[in-house]
């Protein structure tokens, strides 16, 4: 009970981690932190080298951080410096310290009254200088950032530092190595070079030479595999690097023993493989550079993202027009756009039209026209004109940041078929040292020599490094993901990437989501002798509160008519059925006819009408005042364009489409007629969603529910998958786990194609690279050795290796050309 109770007490952070090198340091790193006292469930992703984890409050940072030096998985970190004003004693210092510590991903920060500056060392990407300045500030304390060199870099500007860097050490490499490779192996290729060599410079000197330089690559370029890898092998949890130091060791020091103490050797074994230890690192030292750089690109998504976020707004200050830093940017402020300028945060709109590009938001090419009082998303782009907007929400609020934390959520996720492939990597390395020795000691007794042996077990060691295993998953989620952001869909759970590939069954609610949401009022019918203004005054002020569809149809219907409304007293709102309240002194019942028959009043004279027009799609209403029916209201929700087209298209994948609705079985009947819609679910109170879906997937396998008001959370959470139009209400979007940004009907078909497109991808990715070691690791043992005198070298293996790791990546990077039109033509 304890644990649970201290599991709903949790937050989610993400600890970037270094030394992550293949798909084993995933498992490693994921049990070194579920062994820290107050980490719960840790997720680590080999592809964003970050780990996910719900930590509660009590646990300590700088002891995670130790634990996870100790793992050899250290957290990667980055400095802030603040200068600090008002620092008099000690417990000023002891004072600002307690407040930054307790900053979000803060670990250690350490103030110096002598100076008056504070050193905070921080999770890298989490240290907020802004949210440091305003803890120090309100403490009483005024700070500000001093730039000494130690922001934290972007994941993307990471990614491009480890390739450039790596590419240095490559050409090192290379440029040490190709000499080594020429004295060996020239002489195998054209053999009057070989006697040439030997005969000026002898067999020794040539050694000595290829000794030096092939020292030079490993104890430089190469250093980096040692330095991880050996240490991962003295605490038992080898990984690729620990491969690539062992079969790169053995191959230096049988040839150093060759070389310098040729007599502990059998004649017939006395040769040197300089150049294999060489080549080998040379080889993968290229894999990895080709690694970093496609990475890099895995990531681009979030880099556009990040790209739209403007540095500067021109804000309008009394009579003058000041351009300041975006951070300095607060909620109030008016800002002046000029055209093609990129818009600096969340706002609504004061002048009278403006025509902005939201395709980064929507994935829709067209720009829309707004009015004065429209919304504006921050990062947009200001069309032809100039505009004025209010700002409402800045930073970490604004839609764009929201979006930047959602996918980068999404891509570090870690599906439900990554599970297999983490419990055969966990074992994976040890497996193959294993048969790395086996390959040395079969061949000992049953091959031609020493050397032979020694050739067979480095290519095992060096061929099977499980890279391409640990990258197939992440980096196909990293790039469909992102691709599906810059399409308008978001998934703000990524495992819904897995589950969506399965669904079978697409159920949507009406209004709002196949409907547009904005219905009129169609039909207004009085009983007796009632008025009908009289009576559209008393329906419109029992709505005048509400922001339902309907009720919006109402009031506009009023205003038109200039009513004047008047106050209502005890107003109910009764789920499902309608509302009740006080109208100059008298009961108003406004609702569902099953309104009407729970308070016994007859509504015989108009319910004939009300069939009618349930019939031609519209949604009727009754209006009761003291028990006695007044009128019958109809309003209609035309369907969204496109909507049918949706349907059928889903219908040809194969997919069963149902509806969901509220409404009366008539209405929704026609509307679902329209759509094309065959299972039609009507009447239903918002409870009754949750017990329809049941129904639904008990009789159809795994199921998508699509919605978009607040009645359609519990649904959305109900579903296998929960996707909602980002146009809806807050509380449908943060339920689902996918959201449509531009609430049109074919983003379910792109986010249905986005699925399939990225599960086929990671399918492809997995059979390559299970396929490629289950295949290789048998020929560099020498299987086909007996029967066609076939090895395979360590050269070629490493060549090999690094191949395997590039195809995977290159096939993931293939998604970011997904298509919309190809997207929404995707076959099941």
């Amino acid at each position: 009970m304890l644990m649970t109770v201290q599991e709903q007490n949790t937050e989610e952070r993400r600890l970037p981690l270094g030394n992550l090198s293949c798909a084993g340091c995933v498992r490693r790193a994921e049990a070194a932190l579920s062994a820290i006292a107050g980490v719960h469930e840790p997720s680590v992703n080999l592809a964003t080298h970050e780990a996910r984890v719900l930590l509660t409050p009590s646990v300590d940072m700088d002891n995670l951080r130790r634990e996870m030096q100790r793992a050899g998985y250290p957290l990667r970190t980055g400095q802030i410096e603040l200068s600090l004003e008002g620092m008099s004693c000690a417990s000023c210092v002891a004072r600002v310290e307690t407040a930054l510590q307790v900053q979000p991903g803060v670990l250690r920060a350490t103030v110096n009254l002598a100076t008056g500056r504070a050193q905070i060392e921080h999770i890298e990407g989490q240290g907020d200088a802004s949210a440091l300045i305003a803890a120090a500030t309100s403490a009483g304390y005024p700070a500000t950032l001093l730039d000494d060199g130690h922001a934290p870099e972007d994941p993307q500007t990471r990614h491009n530092a480890e390739a450039k860097g790596l590419r240095g050490a490559l050409l090192l490499a290379a440029g040490l190595t190709l000499p080594v490779f020429i004295l060996e192996m020239g002489g195998h290729v054209v053999p009057a070079f070989h006697h040439w060599l030997h005969h000026q410079i002898g067999m020794q000197t040539l050694w000595i030479i290829q000794f030096v330089l092939t020292t030079a690559v490993l104890a430089g370029p190469g250093r980096r595999f040692y330095t991880t890898g050996l240490p991962a092998l003295m605490r038992g949890a080898p990984d690729m690097n620990s491969l690539v130091a062992i079969g790169t060791l053995a191959a230096w020091a049988y040839s150093v023993i060759a070389t310098f103490a040729p007599t502990f050797l059998p004649e017939t074994a006395r040769a040197v493989y300089f150049e294999a230890a060489a080549v080998i690192v040379t080889l993968i030292l290229l894999g990895r550079w080709l690694e970093a750089r496609a990475k890099g690109r895995t990531g681009a998504a979030i880099a556009r993202l990040v790209g739209m976020q403007p540095r500067v707004a021109r804000v309008i200050r009394g009579d003058e027009t000041v351009e300041i830093a975006i951070d300095e940017l607060r909620a109030g402020d008016v800002v002046q756009l000029r055209p093609g300028e990129r818009i600096p945060a969340d706002g609504v709109l004061i002048s009278e039209e403006a025509v902005i590009d939201e395709s980064m938001i929507t994935g829709e090419p067209i720009p829309e026209t707004k009015h004065e009082g429209a919304k504006v998303i921050g990062g947009t782009v200001n069309g032809a004109g100039a505009f004025r907007m209010e700002v409402t929400h800045t930073g970490a609020q604004t839609m764009l940041s929201q979006i930047i934390r959602m996918v980068e959520s999404a891509q570090g996720a870690k599906l439900p078929v990554q599970a297999l492939v983490d419990r055969v990597t966990m074992v994976f390395v040890p497996i193959v040292i294993g048969i790395a020795i086996l390959t040395v000691f079969v061949w000992l007794f049953f091959g031609p020599d020493l050397t032979f042996a020694l050739v067979a077990g480095v290519s095992v060691l060096i061929i099977a490094c499980p890279c391409a295993m640990g990258l197939a998953t992440p980096t196909s989620v990293m790039v469909g993901t992102g691709r599906a952001a810059e399409l308008g869909v978001l998934f703000r759970k990524g495992t819904a990437l897995q589950v969506l590939d399965k669904v079978q069954i697409v159920a949507f609610d009406k209004t709002g989501t196949l409907t547009e949401g904005r219905p009129i009022l169609t039909n207004l019918e009085t009983a007796g002798a009632w008025d009908a203004d009289e009576a559209l005054r008393l329906a419109a002020a029992m709505e005048q509160t509400s922001e339902h569809p309907i009720a919006r149809a109402i009031l506009a219907a009023a205003e038109e008519k200039a009513l004047k409304l008047p106050e209502v007293a005890g107003f109910k709102s009764l789920t499902g059925l309608g509302v009740r309240g006080m109208i100059e002194d008298r009961t108003v019942l406004l609702g569902a006819a099953r309104l009407m028959v729970q308070e016994n009043v007859d509504i015989a004279p108009l319910s004939g009408r009300a069939q009618d027009l349930a019939g031609q799609g519209r949604s009727p209403l009754y209006l009761a005042v003291d028990g006695q029916l007044v009128a019958l209201l109809a309003v209609a929700d035309k369907a969204k364009q496109g909507a049918r087209e949706m349907i059928a298209a889903l219908k040809s994948q194969g997919l069963r489409v149902a509806m969901i609705s509220g409404d009366a079985q008539d209405a929704a009947n026609a509307i679902g007629k329209e759509l094309g819609i065959d299972d039609i679910v009507a009447e239903v109170m918002p409870k009754g969603k949750v017990d329809a879906l049941q129904s639904l997937r008990a009789h159809g396998g795994k199921l998508a529910f699509v919605g978009d008001g607040i009645n359609d959370a519990p649904a959305l959470a109900e579903a296998d998958v929960g996707i909602a139009i980002g146009t809806g209400t807050d509380v449908a979007v943060e339920t689902a786990d996918v959201v449509l940004i531009s609430g049109a009907p074919e983003a379910v078909l792109t986010a249905l194609g986005v699925s399939r497109q990225t599960m086929k991808n990671i399918r492809q990715n997995l059979f390559w690279a299970f396929a490629y070691n289950t295949a290789l690791i048998p020929v560099a043992a020498g299987v086909l050795y007996p029967a066609f005198g076939l090895m395979l070298s360590p050269m070629l293996a490493a060549g090999a290796m690094a191949f395997s790791s590039v195809c995977v990546l290159s096939n993931a990077l293939r998604l970011r050309y997904m298509a919309p039109h190809h997207l929404r033509g995707t076959s099941a």
